[in-house]
């Protein structure tokens, strides 16, 4: 990532909530914390935002704040192919008139472009998912009710009453921060919440995350490995990474081959 990249990026998240650590811009740039401290030190001489000890904050932040982790924007560009192969092989899973659940992220968005010729219920919290598909495609379209948040593109509530509980889905399709031993990992809190609902709505759970998610952490765990069904991933999977996941007894599809590493049970 370019300097004004990261810059743009940095500036984005101290908008966001009231103090970005070195380390959270660390993740969110994947530049080191020396770069990251030049690049807070820059934008701080230029009166663009404010050094902390430990990082950064707004001059004068949003009044409310936004969620943690990559703007829908920046990760949309990030491993595209990948997350296209992966987004199909997830479609081929789908019958017509099957009611699934899609979660807001940028690889479960790639998901529309397969769905085109589909007709299934959609219920989604992404708002890019549910305009491209009522725009695109004959399938019948649901989505959460909550808070808009911009930089996500995703509809969160923080109350239960937000229609969640009324639709059932024979699967449902989720993107990750990150994946790990102790399970799916995520950013944000709030995050965390919606999903854990949504999760608790379908039968199956199917994970699409790029093979670099691997290497992703996070402190807050969203669910352990013994939830997911099917996890789907790029060929860029390590050796280590595909013997967890099928020592956890998931079915492992490996998008862009002819075969699936599904040992384990389906």
């Amino acid at each position: 990532m370019h300097e004004k990249e990261r810059h743009g990026v940095i500036l984005s998240a101290v908008q966001d909530r009231p103090v970005v650590t070195v380390v959270e811009l660390c993740s969110l740039t994947g530049a080191s914390e020396a770069t990251i401290r030049r690049d807070i030190a820059a934008l701080h001489v230029a009166k663009k935002l404010r050094r902390v000890r430990g990082g950064a904050e707004a001059f004068a932040p949003k009044p409310f704040p936004g969620l943690a982790g990559r703007p829908f924007s920046l990760n949309k560009t990030l491993n595209n192919a990948q997350k296209q192969s992966i987004a199909r092989a997830a479609v081929e899973l789908c019958d017509d008139g099957e009611p699934i659940i899609i979660n807001g992220g940028t690889t479960t968005f790639q998901m529309v472009h397969p769905l085109a010729s589909r007709r299934c219920q959609v219920f989604t919290n992404s708002f890019p998912i549910a305009e491209h598909l009522l725009k695109n495609s004959k399938n019948t379209v649901l989505m959460s009710g909550g808070i808009v948040y911009r930089e996500q593109n995703i509809v969160l509530s923080p109350f239960d009453n937000d229609v969640t509980g009324n639709f059932y889905a024979r699967r449902m399709f989720l993107g990750a921060q990150g994946v790990g031993p102790l399970g799916v990992m995520e950013a944000d809190p709030l995050i965390i919440q919606a999903e854990q609902k949504l999760i608790g709505q379908a039968d199956e759970i199917v994970l699409l995350v790029d093979s670099t998610k691997f290497e992703n952490r996070s402190s807050l765990v969203l669910c352990p490995l013994s939830r997911i069904d099917v996890l789907i991933t790029d060929e860029g999977i390590s050796d280590r990474a595909a013997a967890m996941i099928e020592a956890a007894d998931i079915k492992l599809i490996v998008a862009g081959t002819t075969s699936t590493k599904d040992e384990a049970a389906s």
